[in-house]
């Protein structure tokens, strides 16, 4: 982006009374941010998030639990939107980093289907054993363990990790917008993927996209201020111009695939403003009954699934955009590390409170640091967005999600100049940040992306003769995602 100091000291200037205050609070001078950019930054961020309102309460709302009970959709949207502003703004506010908080994407998915379809386990069985999973991901940040963890990893792979999570996050829109698509079962191909339909992009919703994909890219050459938040807005009122006139729809008609429709959102004006929300999934929680269910053992190892998947998810996420956001020293550490870690991990004990699952750290939050975004104060406006969407779903739904993905796209493709710090020639640091790198976008987990790249390092490391050079928490780490990666036959074998 280019640089504004001169606009950034007049906007300082002009500011007074709260101003400096809010200024003091999160040092946004002494980050070379102004207020207005913070703002900015903070809504860009929401709108790239905005989508777990629809998607999350898609995965945990419509199935029914071993009671035949269902959450239902618009309690859920209420508790997501309710968790991730409590969340966001706190973490905003004690951490001090821009770095939204909402419902984990593949968290909640192994909630629904591997605890609620799978084990039989109720709702709020199912919420207990996440609020567990909070807990114990406090201690460890609590007792330092998850810092020293966080510091034990090599330059290298927290490079690798950085890289990947741009890749991922670059799959992401490319998927939700259509331009990438999954094949049929009953293609007759052994290829996994393809451009479009049929290889051609052929719906009004992927071409929003292309357009706000130029829209956006042609913004950030020129180092427009605010460029990704305009070209948000510009690419949603392009939507509502096109979905006019040629009436996409939405994705699913009655039961049965549209595949040229949009993804998640139709754009078009809302029939109302919005509503009071229903929250009476605040606090529909059982922290044991899931351990006399299914028994002890393999409760714990449920939990202990969604500890590492929580542990490594928000250790990755938060490297890679305190890289992207400048806040990391000469080691690439974060400041004030374990308190943000602390927050993060009261994230799931918050989040399986209201039944909505556990949040974390979102890796989406690179869209508002890549349009400036750097304190906390960013996570405020986002946190208070979150807050309003829970009464004005219906307005903000206006805002289809092939509206956002161009800026994932823009921010991956930014992630990915963390790749010059790692040296490709020599194979004992190659082979763990290439497996890092790539595992995330093909697996769609940046669990399974940090888990093997540590595994691969440990492994290098012994057979090159170089074990006393690895820090011995990664031992521990790389045997522990080993077990990780192992559950589910260890499960079978339970049951």
């Amino acid at each position: 982006m280019a640089d504004h100091t001169a606009d950034r000291t007049a906007d300082h200037t002009a500011t007074t009374g709260k101003t400096g205050f809010l200024d003091r609070y999160f040092d946004i001078s002494k980050r070379g941010s102004t207020i207005g950019t913070e703002v900015r930054g903070g809504v860009v961020t929401f709108f790239a998030m905005a989508y777990i309102i629809i998607l999350n309460p898609l995965i945990l709302g419509t199935g029914a639990d071993v009671n035949g009970d269902v959450l239902g959709t618009s309690r859920v949207a209420a508790v997501t939107a309710l968790a991730a502003g409590v969340m966001t703004i706190a973490f905003g506010l004690i951490a001090k980093m821009p770095f939204g908080i909402a419902a984990g994407l593949g968290i909640n998915t192994l909630v629904a289907v591997t605890f609620v379809a799978s084990e039989g386990l109720s709702w709020p069985e199912a919420m207990g054993l996440v609020v567990i999973d909070g807990i114990v991901i406090v201690v460890l940040a609590v007792t330092g363990f998850r810092e020293a963890v966080f510091n034990s990893i090599p330059a290298s792979l927290k490079s690798a990790i950085g890289v990947g999570i741009g890749l991922f996050i670059a799959l992401i829109g490319l998927v939700d917008s259509g331009f990438v698509r999954r094949l049929p079962d009953d293609a007759h191909t052994t290829v996994p993927v393809g451009l479009g339909i049929n290889g051609s992009i052929a719906s009004w919703p992927t071409f929003v996209f292309i357009i706000g994909l130029l829209i956006c890219g042609t913004l950030v050459v020129r180092g427009v201020r605010g460029g990704l938040f305009i070209g948000i807005v510009l690419n949603t009122i392009i939507a509502l111009i096109v979905e006019h006139f040629a009436g996409a729809g939405p994705s699913m008609v009655d039961g049965k695939p549209n595949p040229k429709g949009w993804s998640l959102a139709v754009p078009g004006m809302p029939d109302s403003l919005g509503g009071v929300p229903d929250l009476s999934l605040v606090g529909a929680v059982d922290l044991f009954g899931a351990f006399t269910r299914i028994g002890a053992l393999a409760a714990a190892l449920l939990v202990f699934t969604l500890v590492l998947a929580n542990f490594f998810d928000a250790m990755g996420t938060m490297t890679a955009l305190g890289k992207q956001a400048g806040l990391v020293d000469e080691h690439d550490r974060i400041p004030n590390l374990r308190t943000a870690l602390v927050v993060e991990g009261a994230g799931a004990v918050v989040g399986g409170a209201v039944s909505g699952s556990s949040n974390t750290v979102y890796v989406d939050s690179a869209a508002g640091i890549g349009d400036g975004a750097r304190t906390g104060l960013a996570n405020v406006v986002t946190g208070l967005l979150f807050i309003v969407a829970m009464f004005l779903t219906p307005l903000y739904e206006i805002v289809p999600i092939e509206a956002a993905a161009p800026v994932l796209v823009i921010v991956g493709a930014m992630m990915m100049a963390q790749i010059r710090d790692i040296d490709f020639s020599i194979f004992q640091i190659a082979l763990p940040a290439f497996l890092t790198i790539v595992i995330m976008p093909f697996t769609y987990s940046i669990a399974n992306g940090i888990g093997v790249g540590f595994i691969a390092y440990v492994a290098m490391a012994l057979v090159s003769g170089n074990a006393k050079k690895v820090h011995p928490l990664l031992y521990i780490v790389a045997a522990l995602f080993v077990v990780y990666f192992a559950v589910d036959p260890v499960m079978n074998a339970l049951h």
